[in-house]
């Protein structure tokens, strides 16, 4: 049978792989296909700008332990398409869709579509809605792919349950230039009567999320406001109107990961209380010692590329590629130093979409050098050697490479090191999958 990737492959000869934010093209390819994203089971929709991926990755694992089925549609993947398309599993956790499954969605939805003009991003969410319609599950978690308003995830009719994580300056093409402009894009998901879970932002974005949560009269259960959480003793302490929990820290390291672990709490609380499912402590607890995000802050595993490597260097990967999602990380390598003092040295890779001076100036104090890299998985990344004069224009030692290889070859001749692998989800997964460890 022919694999998904070949048939995503096809795809792309004929169709645009970038984004054009319009709801018209896959709103009559979704009629075509019956609507199936009218038949799904409980949707929980998520936009925002950092932390998407990992308040999902913590509610699917806190309502897993509390034993209901999760279907999971996030992107972009990193190594393989079927990282996109977790099926829920009864009484277990999920799995990912297996790739005959996939490809007989993505050739059914191809076929309808007839080769009218649409975007590959847009046919890969309509799979994702004939997939999770044709498996039971108990309830869907939807990421967001760009934006919010015009993003052809929102397209249904309803939701259970919204959910906007931190908001900062991204896709300015797309969305705008102020967190204004672009917090009014991702409130776009917000439907009448909804709840609304919203994660920590700065006032200017707070603002625009509130009005519009008032405009739709949906109930906005607010980070700071309504709930919070905060490291203490070595511990966890979650609190919302109804409820004092003391918790483990959660699995993903950082402290923006305890925010990102309450804003999935309270998520979990509201969704449950209203659908009549029991949610306990122990599962939460649970839920947040088990959770799994390959590619944030994520340690690389021992594989073709780390076999060797003394017990002296640490590799570390994270996917952020904009300012913000920088400003997090450098806080959790500068408490790692702390702990731990060793030389940090950055080995980099980004879209010539971003913003790479935003994203080094967090790191000027910290990073005793970069090597960039190009990208092989993208055609859109920054050239290495223009990426290396970025660097050098923050004020960072830097030097262009040709690899991954090449770079890590040269960043582990000095020991101790820590080195940081980062920049793009894109790099991430190179480096994940020339390691061959893709996620499962």
């Amino acid at each position: 049978m022919t694999s998904a990737a070949s048939r995503i492959e096809a795809l792309m000869e004929i169709h645009p792989k970038g984004y054009d934010l319009s709801l018209d093209r896959i709103e009559n390819l979704l009629k075509k296909l019956g609507s199936p994203q009218d038949k799904l089971p409980p949707i929980i929709h998520v936009a925002g700008t950092n932390g998407k991926g990992s308040a999902i990755a913590f509610t699917r694992a806190i309502l897993e332990a509390a034993g209901l089925s999760v279907h999971v549609h996030t992107s972009p993947h990193l190594v393989n398409w079927p990282e996109r398309y977790r099926l829920g599993q009864k009484n277990g956790p999920g799995k990912l869709t297996p790739d005959d499954v996939l490809s007989d969605a993505i050739r059914r939805v191809a076929e309808v579509n007839a080769g009218q003009p649409i975007t590959v991003f847009e046919v890969l969410t309509a799979v994702s809605f004939v997939l999770f319609s044709e498996h039971p599950a108990d309830v869907c978690l939807i990421e967001v792919g760009l934006g919010g308003r015009l993003d052809c995830t929102n397209v249904m009719k309803e939701t259970a349950l919204t959910i906007i994580t931190p908001i900062s300056i991204d896709h300015e093409a797309y969305l705008g230039d102020t967190l204004a402009k672009i917090a009014f894009e991702k409130a776009g998901i917000i439907k009448h009567k909804t709840p609304l879970v919203v994660g920590p932002q700065e006032p200017e974005a707070l603002a625009v999320i509130e009005q519009q949560a008032a405009r739709n009269l949906a109930p906005a259960f607010v980070n700071g406001e309504h709930y919070s959480a905060t490291r203490e003793n070595g511990r966890m302490v979650f609190q919302n109107e109804d409820c004092l929990m003391d918790l483990s820290l959660p699995k993903l390291p950082g402290d923006h990961q305890i925010s990102n672990a309450a804003t999935a709490i309270e998520t979990c609380l509201q969704f449950c209380s209203a659908h009549d499912f029991e949610l306990n402590e122990s599962a939460i607890e649970q839920g947040l010692r088990t959770t799994d995000w390959p590619g944030r802050m994520q340690i690389m595993p021992i594989g073709k590329l780390t076999t060797s490597l003394s017990d002296n260097i640490e590799i570390w990967l994270d996917g952020g590629h904009n300012p913000g999602a920088a400003a997090m990380v450098s806080q959790y390598i500068a408490d790692l130093e702390e702990r731990d003092p060793r030389p940090l040295i950055l080995i980099c890779g980004m879209l010539d979409t971003k913003d790479p001076a935003g994203y080094f100036n967090e790191f000027t104090s910290l990073a005793e050098r970069v090597f960039t890299v190009p990208i092989q998985s993208s055609d859109a990344g920054i050239p290495a050697d223009r990426l290396a004069q970025l660097a050098t224009e923050s004020d960072l030692q830097s030097q262009a490479t040709s690899s991954l290889e090449e770079a890590i070859s040269l960043a582990i001749k000095s020991s101790p090191v820590r080195i940081l692998i980062c920049g793009s989800l894109y790099l991430v997964g190179d480096a994940l999958e020339q390691n061959q460890t893709p996620p499962v």
